[in-house]
């Protein structure tokens, strides 16, 4: 499976899986507990710095963060057409946070990296019979195919615009799904082979 992951060395590649695991989810959930619009703006620029901070390692994933702020977009112009236009902004300036703070985890992280941690975080299940090396596979399958789905999506789309000159959009729908299928279907068989039924 391709990987956004960046090899350009950035600051924040020195800085440990662990650490970068437990400051998204402590933001992560700061963002979603704060309902004030001018401190989650707040809270989104220095975001927003941090990511742009990480410089041409942000390339990777660059397709992905516009989608973000175009999905964001809709989101607040929705809300504003409802006449909730505050909560319009306060949903999209959230999404926008999180999306930024999970790319940044995911360009600066090596699938291993994350691995370990999972499984240092359910080491304490063996006690009890749980099977946890593939419990934390099963997380780190789980992250891998949501970035291998945007890697995925990003291909198919550059090669449409090459032949017509625009988006793809749902048109992209059908090749994606084949495309997941089939790396689904390869990972299948190359687990069975190495753990087992």
């Amino acid at each position: 499976m391709r990987s956004l992951y960046s090899e350009r060395p950035t600051w924040l590649h020195a800085v440990p899986a662990w650490l970068k695991l437990l400051s998204i989810a402590m933001l992560g959930t700061a963002f979603f507990m704060i309902d004030t619009p001018v401190w989650l703006a707040a809270g989104a620029l220095l975001v927003v710095l941090a990511f742009a901070s990480l410089g041409r390692a942000t390339r990777p994933a660059l397709r992905l963060v516009v989608s973000v702020v175009i999905v964001a977009f809709m989101i607040a112009g929705f809300h504003a057409w409802m006449g909730q236009a505050m909560l319009g902004l306060v949903s999209a300036l959230r999404l926008a946070s999180a999306c930024l703070l999970g790319a940044m985890l995911t360009l600066t992280t090596r699938f291993d990296e994350l691995l370990n941690v999972f499984e240092t975080l359910l080491a304490p299940l063996e006690k009890i019979g749980v099977k946890t090396g593939r419990l934390s596979l099963s997380l780190g399958l789980m992250l891998r195919f949501t970035e291998h789905f945007f890697v995925q999506w990003r291909r198919l789309d550059d090669a449409h615009r090459a032949r017509t000159g625009r988006a793809g959009g749902f048109k992209l729908l059908a090749p994606l799904t084949i495309r997941m299928l089939v790396t689904a279907r390869r990972v299948g068989d190359a687990l069975v082979a190495r753990l087992g039924q």
